[in-house]
């Protein structure tokens, strides 16, 4: 009789993925073969719930299987699962494995259980984050800076080595990994983790360098040259493959992160691509107009502000602001208008103004209006 997949997982045709998800998770922790050793029947069943969850997950293998069945799945070279296909249990791991990470505190269905096989922990350094502050006219220009940074370096004496003698670690036996049996709330499981002997290398060294104690990696200061392209923003980060922490032994080198800081700048505030600036004019200018110069990113311009320009008002200057990251496109910047009041006035101009005031009292009486923030 032909295999019901969906009967497999206890769901309905109509099943979301992660209704799926959720399903399979519960039956591959319940058959799970290190819960139930020795077992042939529980670790079928677990084989079966991930040959059923390997179809339905995929939308083309799921629409092929709805209209022909399990049959229809061994045509146009769609396969038909795991049961029966030569896939073993580290094949289920290395598929599915990554769908539990959350339930077992990140760490992965594979490692929580043993993952079916017993793999070496990773030779890779650790990654390096910085901060780097940048001006705003370093953002606009983009810039070339050079930082210094601690890190892991090969150990000049051993070359990486860590020394000679290497041997078979005789804690785990070379595989890098231990096992503890450990309770949880499905009850007994197994537990692996990298070797506490050789610290996950699965050998030891018996005449450990002098330098780096057999880590084969010395903390060295280092200078990192940094191309930084115009238009980055506060927070926008940038990975440097190959400049972190070279890991024990001649492992792998880490990365080194650097993440950029925008500092405060003294006139201009920025929105996204644009800049912003509050521009101080007399009373004088706003009634008559004036043509005023104003810094921009790029040098002084000028502008032309109309008569009767109101407190408040603003003008934009198009293309002025910002680059725009990776782009061809500018941002604009944008000029506030604020009219400076004289707090006090000299003799001449008091008697300016008082003439302006008689003048103004004859043509307009106060006005009220709705306030608006």
């Amino acid at each position: 009789m032909a295999k019901d997949y969906y009967d497999i997982l206890g769901v309905a045709k109509t099943a979301s993925a992660d209704e799926l998800k959720k399903a399979y998770r519960k039956l591959a922790v319940k058959y799970h073969p290190d819960k139930n050793p020795d077992n042939k029947e529980a670790e079928e069943r677990f084989k079966e719930a991930a040959e059923a969850y390997s179809v339905l997950s995929d939308p083309d293998k799921r629409q092929r299987y709805d209209q022909f069945g399990a049959d229809g799945l061994k045509q146009n070279g769609f396969g038909g699962g795991f049961s029966g296909q030569g896939m073993s249990m580290d094949d289920i791991f290395s598929q599915f494995g990554s769908i539990f990470g959350d339930a077992f505190g990140g760490g992965g269905f594979g490692s929580f259980f043993g993952g079916g096989s017993q793999r070496r922990a990773s030779n890779r350094g650790a990654d390096l984050r910085v901060n780097l502050r940048l001006s705003l006219e370093e953002i606009y220009s983009g810039a070339k800076k050079q930082i210094k940074i601690k890190r892991y370096e090969s150990c000049p004496d051993c070359h990486g080595t860590g020394g000679s003698g290497k041997q078979t670690c005789p804690v785990c036996h070379g595989t890098g990994e231990v096992r503890e049996r450990v309770n949880s709330f499905f009850g007994q499981m197994i537990s692996s983790k990298p070797c506490y002997q050789c610290h996950g290398q699965g050998v030891v060294i018996s005449q450990p360098c002098p330098t780096c104690h057999s880590e084969g990696r010395v903390k060295r200061d280092a200078s990192v040259t940094i191309d930084i392209p115009a238009g980055v923003q506060d927070g926008n980060y940038m990975t440097l493959h190959g400049e972190g922490n070279i890991g024990a032994r001649s492992g792998e080198t880490g990365d080194l992160i650097v993440i950029f800081k925008e500092t405060s700048h003294p006139v201009y505030t920025r929105s996204g691509h644009d800049v912003i600036i509050a521009c101080v004019i007399t009373w004088p200018q706003a009634v008559l107009g004036a043509e005023l110069e104003v810094p921009t990113l790029s040098g002084k311009v000028s502008f032309k502000i109309n008569p009767g320009t109101e407190h408040g008002k603003i003008y934009r200057l198009r293309g002025k602001g910002l680059p725009v990251l990776h782009g061809h496109r500018f941002g604009d910047q944008l000029i506030q208008i604020k009219i400076d009041t004289p707090g006090q006035p000299d003799r001449e101009e008091k008697n300016l103004i008082k003439e302006l005031y008689q003048l103004y009292s004859k043509k307009k009486n106060l006005k009220i209006e709705k306030f608006t923030p």
